[in-house]
């Protein structure tokens, strides 16, 4: 898959919206709910969801990636930020921190129906991973689960699988005590490096 990922700045905000709540339901995921409180909900958007979606945008952090295909469709979506931006990440009792190093966490990654299984999910992670570098985070961290041969809930799929992030070069470093569709969830990690402006793949 040739994938490119941008920011989700204002400007690309409906092509997030196409990808995890195409119709635009309220009560329907803006992935929000493992970044900000009721009370931030309520200050950034005055209660609408999609309001403070939009509003994080416009923040120096934006809070994620799209990724595109070759033909500029918005295929995929990964939620990346530094793990204390996230105030429900960080304020989790089931999600902490293994050590004080400063990390961008990965809370979800989605890809547009009729578009899996080709080949997305590898790029669009190591995008959101050099969106983070580029921005000096010293590693990256997600939280996946491991099922082996079960299947799982696709309520949960957001979270992701070992399988997955050890494809884009992450490994485990823990253990949380947070559960998704009965398995428990791992940390892993990824360290990275700030890259240099000649070495830069994707388009900011």
């Amino acid at each position: 898959m040739d994938l490119t990922t941008h920011p989700v700045t204002p400007d690309r905000f409906d092509d997030f919206v196409a990808v995890v709540n195409p119709n635009r339901r309220d009560t329907h995921c803006w992935c929000l709910s493992h970044r900000l409180s009721a009370r931030e909900v309520h200050d950034l958007g005055g209660g609408d969801r999609e309001v403070a979606a939009r509003a994080l945008g416009r923040r120096g952090n934006p809070p994620g990636v799209v990724g595109y295909d070759d033909q500029g469709t918005p295929v995929g979506w990964c939620s990346i930020g530094p793990r204390a931006d996230n105030t429900r990440l960080s304020s989790s009792k089931l999600i902490t921190p293994i050590d004080d190093v400063p990390v961008w966490s990965i809370i979800c990654v989605v890809v547009r129906g009729g578009h899996r299984r080709r080949g997305v999910t590898t790029p669009l992670i190591e995008g959101a991973v050099a969106y983070a570098a580029d921005r000096g985070a010293p590693a990256v961290e997600a939280y996946p689960v491991d099922p082996g041969e079960r299947r799982m809930d696709l309520t949960m799929a957001f979270v992701g699988t070992r399988r997955m992030f050890e494809k884009a070069g992450f490994e485990v470093v823990g253990e949380t005590a947070a559960m998704a569709s009965k398995m428990p969830r791992l940390v892993m990690r990824r360290v990275v490096t700030a890259r240099h402006e000649s070495d830069r793949t994707t388009k900011p």
